[in-house]
Protein backbone atom coordinates (compact mmCIF):
# COMPACT_ATOMS: atom_id res chain seq x y z
CA UNK A 1 0.00 0.00 0.00
CA UNK A 2 2.88 2.03 0.47
CA UNK A 3 3.75 2.29 -2.70
CA UNK A 4 0.03 4.18 -4.16
CA UNK A 5 0.10 7.22 -4.51
CA UNK A 6 -1.74 9.24 -2.10
CA UNK A 7 -4.51 11.53 -3.48
CA UNK A 8 -6.33 14.71 -2.00
CA UNK A 9 -9.43 16.32 -1.85
CA UNK A 10 -9.88 19.78 -0.82
CA UNK A 11 -13.78 21.59 0.02
CA UNK A 12 -14.85 24.40 1.92
CA UNK A 13 -17.29 24.34 4.79
CA UNK A 14 -18.20 25.34 8.61
CA UNK A 15 -16.30 28.03 7.60
CA UNK A 16 -12.93 26.06 7.19
CA UNK A 17 -10.92 24.19 4.89
CA UNK A 18 -12.21 20.33 4.79
CA UNK A 19 -8.99 18.05 3.16
CA UNK A 20 -8.75 14.58 2.84
CA UNK A 21 -5.64 12.65 1.95
CA UNK A 22 -6.69 8.90 0.43
CA UNK A 23 -4.60 6.43 -0.40
CA UNK A 24 -5.24 2.21 -1.47
CA UNK A 25 -7.58 0.34 -3.06
CA UNK A 26 -10.28 3.18 -3.15
CA UNK A 27 -8.43 6.13 -3.48
CA UNK A 28 -8.92 6.71 -6.81
CA UNK A 29 -12.05 5.53 -8.10
CA UNK A 30 -16.05 5.91 -7.27
CA UNK A 31 -16.40 3.86 -4.33
CA UNK A 32 -13.57 6.23 -2.34
CA UNK A 33 -15.45 9.51 -4.13
CA UNK A 34 -18.86 8.64 -2.57
CA UNK A 35 -17.50 8.24 0.62
CA UNK A 36 -15.81 11.92 0.28
CA UNK A 37 -19.32 12.90 -0.74
CA UNK A 38 -20.68 11.58 2.36
CA UNK A 39 -18.37 13.39 4.51
CA UNK A 40 -19.36 16.39 3.18
CA UNK A 41 -22.54 15.98 3.31
CA UNK A 42 -22.53 15.21 7.50
CA UNK A 43 -20.42 18.23 7.78
CA UNK A 44 -22.84 20.57 5.51
CA UNK A 45 -25.83 19.05 7.79
CA UNK A 46 -23.88 19.92 10.97
CA UNK A 47 -23.29 23.51 9.97
CA UNK A 48 -27.08 23.91 9.66
CA UNK A 49 -27.34 23.07 13.01
CA UNK A 50 -24.52 24.41 15.08
CA UNK A 51 -22.97 27.49 12.78
CA UNK A 52 -22.85 30.81 15.03
CA UNK A 53 -22.55 32.51 12.15
CA UNK A 54 -25.41 32.21 10.52
CA UNK A 55 -29.00 33.50 12.12
CA UNK A 56 -31.17 30.45 11.34
CA UNK A 57 -28.46 27.40 12.68
CA UNK A 58 -30.48 25.73 15.43
CA UNK A 59 -27.82 26.83 18.30
CA UNK A 60 -28.54 30.37 17.32
CA UNK A 61 -32.12 30.19 17.51
CA UNK A 62 -31.56 28.55 21.10
CA UNK A 63 -29.61 30.85 22.19
CA UNK A 64 -31.95 33.76 20.89
CA UNK A 65 -34.75 31.75 23.07
CA UNK A 66 -37.19 30.98 20.02
CA UNK A 67 -36.97 27.25 20.44
CA UNK A 68 -35.94 25.26 23.63
CA UNK A 69 -33.32 22.53 24.14
CA UNK A 70 -36.08 19.69 23.37
CA UNK A 71 -36.93 21.32 19.90
CA UNK A 72 -33.64 20.94 18.89
CA UNK A 73 -32.18 17.35 17.12
CA UNK A 74 -30.47 15.26 19.47
CA UNK A 75 -27.23 16.00 18.62
CA UNK A 76 -26.98 19.23 20.39
CA UNK A 77 -27.98 17.57 23.49
CA UNK A 78 -25.11 15.34 22.72
CA UNK A 79 -22.42 18.45 22.26
CA UNK A 80 -23.67 20.36 25.03
CA UNK A 81 -23.59 17.47 27.75
CA UNK A 82 -19.67 17.23 25.92
CA UNK A 83 -19.02 20.60 26.48
CA UNK A 84 -20.37 20.38 30.20
CA UNK A 85 -17.99 17.40 31.09
CA UNK A 86 -15.03 19.34 29.69
CA UNK A 87 -16.08 22.72 32.08
CA UNK A 88 -16.10 20.28 34.61
CA UNK A 89 -12.71 18.31 33.78
CA UNK A 90 -11.11 22.01 32.98
CA UNK A 91 -11.94 23.23 36.43
CA UNK A 92 -14.38 26.01 34.63
CA UNK A 93 -11.53 27.21 32.40
CA UNK A 94 -13.61 25.68 28.80
CA UNK A 95 -16.82 26.30 28.09
CA UNK A 96 -19.73 26.46 25.18
CA UNK A 97 -21.00 29.75 26.38
CA UNK A 98 -18.79 32.97 26.56
CA UNK A 99 -19.66 36.63 27.20
CA UNK A 100 -21.17 38.54 23.83
CA UNK A 101 -20.50 41.87 22.92
CA UNK A 102 -24.11 43.45 24.85
CA UNK A 103 -22.57 41.75 27.65
CA UNK A 104 -25.34 38.96 27.99
CA UNK A 105 -23.87 35.43 27.81
CA UNK A 106 -24.05 33.62 24.36
CA UNK A 107 -23.70 29.78 24.02
CA UNK A 108 -21.58 29.24 21.73
CA UNK A 109 -20.41 24.95 21.58
CA UNK A 110 -17.44 25.66 18.64
CA UNK A 111 -15.07 24.33 21.07
CA UNK A 112 -16.72 20.93 20.85
CA UNK A 113 -18.31 20.67 17.19
CA UNK A 114 -15.03 21.25 15.12
CA UNK A 115 -13.69 18.19 16.15
CA UNK A 116 -17.20 16.11 17.08
CA UNK A 117 -18.31 16.97 13.64
CA UNK A 118 -15.05 15.38 11.70
CA UNK A 119 -15.19 11.79 13.76
CA UNK A 120 -19.04 11.64 13.08
CA UNK A 121 -18.24 12.82 8.99
CA UNK A 122 -15.10 9.98 8.76
CA UNK A 123 -17.52 7.16 9.64
CA UNK A 124 -18.12 6.58 5.73
CA UNK A 125 -14.46 6.72 5.15
CA UNK A 126 -13.77 4.16 7.90
CA UNK A 127 -16.02 1.92 6.12
CA UNK A 128 -13.66 1.94 2.75
CA UNK A 129 -11.68 -1.74 3.00
CA UNK A 130 -7.84 -1.42 2.08
CA UNK A 131 -7.76 2.57 2.36
CA UNK A 132 -5.99 4.85 4.42
CA UNK A 133 -7.18 8.59 5.17
CA UNK A 134 -6.30 11.86 6.20
CA UNK A 135 -9.13 13.95 7.23
CA UNK A 136 -8.46 17.58 8.01
CA UNK A 137 -10.76 19.88 9.74
CA UNK A 138 -9.39 23.29 9.11
CA UNK A 139 -5.99 21.95 10.67
CA UNK A 140 -6.80 19.38 13.19
CA UNK A 141 -6.89 15.70 11.65
CA UNK A 142 -8.13 12.42 12.43
CA UNK A 143 -5.91 9.57 11.09
CA UNK A 144 -6.40 5.83 9.89
CA UNK A 145 -3.42 3.41 8.66
CA UNK A 146 -3.94 -0.71 7.60
CA UNK A 147 -1.64 -3.16 8.25
CA UNK A 148 2.04 -3.00 9.35
CA UNK A 149 3.67 -2.11 6.52
CA UNK A 150 1.73 0.86 6.03
CA UNK A 151 4.38 4.00 6.77
CA UNK A 152 2.09 6.38 9.36
CA UNK A 153 0.93 9.71 8.78
CA UNK A 154 3.47 12.78 9.72
CA UNK A 155 1.92 15.33 11.02
CA UNK A 156 3.49 19.14 10.98
CA UNK A 157 2.63 21.36 14.08
CA UNK A 158 3.09 24.58 13.01
CA UNK A 159 4.82 27.36 15.16
CA UNK A 160 2.40 30.01 16.50
CA UNK A 161 5.77 32.44 16.42
CA UNK A 162 6.02 31.85 13.33
CA UNK A 163 3.30 29.77 11.10
CA UNK A 164 5.73 29.58 8.09
CA UNK A 165 7.74 27.10 10.01
CA UNK A 166 6.48 23.30 11.46
CA UNK A 167 8.27 23.26 14.85
CA UNK A 168 7.98 19.68 15.43
CA UNK A 169 6.41 16.58 13.31
CA UNK A 170 3.85 13.69 14.90
CA UNK A 171 4.40 10.49 12.89
CA UNK A 172 0.66 9.07 13.41
CA UNK A 173 -0.72 5.71 12.31
CA UNK A 174 -4.69 5.77 13.91
CA UNK A 175 -5.80 8.63 16.04
CA UNK A 176 -6.65 12.32 15.90
CA UNK A 177 -4.19 15.54 16.29
CA UNK A 178 -5.77 18.60 17.49
CA UNK A 179 -4.04 22.19 17.78
CA UNK A 180 -5.34 25.23 20.25
CA UNK A 181 -3.77 28.61 19.59
CA UNK A 182 -4.20 31.95 18.21
CA UNK A 183 -1.85 32.10 15.52
CA UNK A 184 -4.60 32.65 12.96
CA UNK A 185 -7.42 34.13 14.40
CA UNK A 186 -5.91 36.71 17.31
CA UNK A 187 -6.84 36.48 20.82
CA UNK A 188 -10.45 34.33 20.54
CA UNK A 189 -9.68 31.77 23.30
CA UNK A 190 -10.01 32.95 26.75
CA UNK A 191 -10.23 31.26 30.15
CA UNK A 192 -13.65 30.97 30.61
CA UNK A 193 -13.37 31.82 34.09
CA UNK A 194 -11.62 35.30 33.85
CA UNK A 195 -13.39 35.84 30.14
CA UNK A 196 -9.17 36.52 29.45
CA UNK A 197 -6.94 35.29 27.20
CA UNK A 198 -4.67 32.81 28.98
CA UNK A 199 -1.15 33.53 29.79
CA UNK A 200 2.05 32.15 28.78
CA UNK A 201 1.30 29.89 26.29
CA UNK A 202 1.37 30.07 22.52
CA UNK A 203 -0.52 26.66 21.36
CA UNK A 204 -1.24 23.40 22.83
CA UNK A 205 -1.35 20.51 20.41
CA UNK A 206 -3.31 17.05 21.29
CA UNK A 207 -2.95 13.51 20.51
CA UNK A 208 -5.50 10.79 21.11
CA UNK A 209 -7.65 7.99 20.19
CA UNK A 210 -10.74 10.40 19.09
CA UNK A 211 -10.51 14.18 17.45
CA UNK A 212 -13.68 15.13 19.61
CA UNK A 213 -11.56 14.28 22.74
CA UNK A 214 -8.07 15.69 21.05
CA UNK A 215 -9.93 18.55 20.15
CA UNK A 216 -11.69 19.38 23.57
CA UNK A 217 -8.64 19.25 25.46
CA UNK A 218 -6.58 21.18 23.20
CA UNK A 219 -8.67 23.91 23.64
CA UNK A 220 -9.07 23.26 28.00
CA UNK A 221 -5.49 23.13 27.81
CA UNK A 222 -4.79 26.36 26.37
CA UNK A 223 -7.22 28.16 28.35
CA UNK A 224 -5.30 26.71 31.38
CA UNK A 225 -2.87 29.29 30.33
CA UNK A 226 0.57 28.52 32.20
CA UNK A 227 -0.60 25.38 33.81
CA UNK A 228 -1.46 23.58 30.29
CA UNK A 229 0.76 21.06 30.68
CA UNK A 230 0.48 20.27 34.40
CA UNK A 231 -3.38 19.84 33.33
CA UNK A 232 -2.62 17.96 29.97
CA UNK A 233 -0.38 15.34 31.95
CA UNK A 234 -3.15 13.99 34.10
CA UNK A 235 -5.53 13.38 31.30
CA UNK A 236 -5.69 9.45 30.45
CA UNK A 237 -5.12 8.97 26.67
CA UNK A 238 -3.87 11.95 25.77
CA UNK A 239 -0.06 13.12 24.61
CA UNK A 240 0.35 17.12 23.78
CA UNK A 241 3.05 19.39 22.93
CA UNK A 242 3.12 23.07 24.70
CA UNK A 243 4.69 25.75 22.83
CA UNK A 244 5.41 28.38 25.26
CA UNK A 245 4.58 32.40 24.65
CA UNK A 246 8.58 32.65 25.38
CA UNK A 247 9.17 30.11 22.47
CA UNK A 248 10.62 26.92 24.48
CA UNK A 249 8.04 23.58 24.19
CA UNK A 250 7.29 21.11 26.88
CA UNK A 251 6.14 17.54 25.36
CA UNK A 252 3.64 15.29 27.64
CA UNK A 253 2.19 12.01 28.04
CA UNK A 254 -0.42 11.53 30.29
CA UNK A 255 -1.44 8.70 32.03
CA UNK A 256 -2.43 5.43 30.47
CA UNK A 257 -1.45 7.66 26.94
CA UNK A 258 0.72 6.10 24.28
CA UNK A 259 3.61 8.21 23.92
CA UNK A 260 4.29 9.67 20.52
CA UNK A 261 7.62 10.34 19.52
CA UNK A 262 7.28 14.03 18.52
CA UNK A 263 11.17 16.03 16.81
Amino acid sequence: MSTVPTVLMVEHVMGMPISLALRGRHATDDVGRAAWAETMAVLRAVDDVFSTYRPDSVVRRLDRGEITLADCPPEVQEVLALGAAAERDSGGAFSVYRPGPDGRVVLDPSGVVKGWAAERAAEPLRALDGTDFCLSAGGDLLCRTLGPDTPPWRIGIEDPHDPRRVIAVVPLGTGAVATSGTAHRGAHLVDARTGRPPEGVASVTVVADSLTDADIDATAAYAQGCEAADWLAGRPGRTGFVVWADGSTTSVCGPDAEEHAVG
